[in-house]
């Protein structure tokens, strides 16, 4: 049985000049729209955070208040509360301690690197390899025959731009 491989339906195709210039002038007013639209929504956002950002504070600095109460408490009663365990059920909630794992902060990584290197060190230093597409750019001839590798030039792309006209705010 054939494998059938559809494709979707040209909805639309222009048939003559005049119809690909109105077509075109439609996408522009399309866009238009579209950015119109898309502020209108940003603006009802901004609004919608702005109104709600104080209650959003009031309750964060609350959840912040009663965490370290919760906290001060349980360090208090630590023992009572897990005795060699590092996690205790409250029944409304559980309380954890954990141990972070292990990390490295570098801070003047170029300095760091560098005294790595002069104190022979330089396990300590990644060096990562990668292929230099830029140079493969420069000499596609020398690199034809490799498996792998594969030039792709010559693709071209259709852009739609309607004209506008840029005008500066108020």
């Amino acid at each position: 049985m054939a494998t059938r491989i559809r494709k979707s339906a040209q909805v639309y195709a222009c048939t003559s000049r005049e119809e690909a210039q109105n077509a075109i002038k439609q996408i522009g007013d399309l866009q238009r729209e579209h950015a119109r639209r898309s502020t209108v929504l940003n603006d009802a956002i901004a609004k919608i955070t702005e109104a709600e950002a104080p209650h959003l504070d009031a309750l964060h600095q609350r959840i912040n208040t009663l965490q370290a109460g919760v906290q001060t408490w349980c360090e208090a009663n630590r023992e009572q509360l897990c005795g060699k365990g590092k996690t205790a059920n409250l029944i409304t909630g559980e309380v954890a301690w954990r141990i972070r794992p292990p990390s490295v902060r570098v801070t003047g990584v170029d300095s760091v690197i560098d005294l790595l290197k002069r104190m022979t060190l330089g396990r300590f230093v990644r060096t990562k390899e990668e292929i230099n597409k830029e140079a493969i750019l420069n000499e596609p001839d020398v690199v034809a025959g490799v498996p792998g590798i594969k030039v792709v030039s010559g693709v071209e792309d259709f852009v739609i731009t309607p004209f506008e006209v840029e005008t500066e705010g108020a």
